[in-house]
């Protein structure tokens, strides 16, 4: 099977997760294909059905170290890259994560089916028989995933190919035609005021607080008004090194439950985990891509949220 011969995939296509011998087959030495890692957390996928949200035409790193002279926004070689819907990484097998990245999954990995067609019966292999995915922890305290290889596997877009893939993403039904308007329109605007006004919303503190609420994965919380917000930042908008970026201001005084706590966190592009403190991840709220990459970003990253920008509510 040939990348040449899959029909591509898109977004609202019910594919299925090939079993889990033919998907490891397709893998190099360092369980990566065309350089994108296979975890293990994405094995107990395998067999089971799933709408693709969108492909992957573009996507932001998330505070990774890009090379200087190159954009956050970068693309996957191949050209062969989908999400599918509500798939995000567990983290179980890499240190407890709580960063809970969308996958990557590869058309190779995936089969298109119809809708009415059986599902593949299980794989008769046992895990003793199929070939070994490298370890999460790669070595000392790295580890080893697709948010720590993002950089690797993906290329530089300059801003032509991100004008070229908003058309791009319109006509493969990934956005709408209005919904590519407002991206683009968000981004213009958020460019323009940063150009003038510099970071926003940004404080004055020296240092900046901190609070403690101990909350736990089902509490409810009202985001506190962005006065009450921006008087925790400092002049780059950042509490205790957290930002408190834009695309969060429009949650501002909504009620939201926690997902879970943040306390363990990849570093993006680096592999090493970070531990923070008083932190949490809030049910729906995911980073709104517009205010930063022109043409947007599939990912819907998870937002960090400091406990002392959050009140309990009953």
């Amino acid at each position: 099977m040939t990348q040449a011969r899959l029909k591509r995939m898109a977004a609202g296509d019910l594919v299925e997760v090939r079993p889990a011998r033919e998907i490891l087959g397709t893998l190099d030495a360092g369980g990566t294909l065309g350089g994108l890692v296979f975890m293990p957390e994405m094995l107990e996928y395998c067999g089971q059905r799933f709408r693709v949200s969108r492909r992957a035409e573009q996507v932001c790193t998330d505070g990774a170290p890009v090379p200087e002279g190159e954009s956050s926004v970068r693309g996957f070689v191949g050209d062969d890259v989908v999400l599918l819907t509500g798939l995000r990484c567990s983290g179980a097998l890499h240190g407890a994560c709580k960063r809970g990245c969308t996958l990557f999954w590869k058309e190779a990995w995936l089969r298109l089916v119809d809708g009415k067609a059986a599902a593949s019966p299980p794989d008769s292999g046992t895990t003793s028989t199929l070939p070994s995915l490298p370890p999460p922890q790669a070595a000392g305290d790295k580890f080893y995933c697709q948010s720590s290889e993002l950089l690797k596997t993906t290329y530089h877009l300059p801003f032509s190919g991100r004008v070229k893939n908003s058309w791009r993403n319109v006509w493969r039904g990934n956005y709408g035609a209005f919904e590519m308007l407002r991206i683009l329109t968000v981004w213009g605007y958020w460019r323009v005021r940063h150009r003038i006004s510099g970071v926003y919303p940004r404080g004055n503190c020296k240092p900046t607080p901190n609070e403690a609420l101990d909350l736990q994965p089902g509490e409810w919380v009202t985001v506190k008004s962005l006065d009450e917000i921006t008087a925790t930042l400092d002049e780059n908008g950042k509490n205790r090194g957290l930002h408190f970026s834009a695309d969060m201001v429009p949650y501002c005084g909504k009620r939201l439950k926690v997902e879970h706590r943040a306390d363990n966190l990849i570093a993006e592009g680096v592999g090493v985990m970070r531990h923070l403190r008083n932190t949490v991840i809030l049910e729906g709220a995911v980073c709104d891509s517009a205010v930063y990459a022109f043409g947007g970003c599939p990912r819907e990253d998870l937002l960090y949220w400091r406990e002392i920008w959050l009140r309990r509510s009953s």
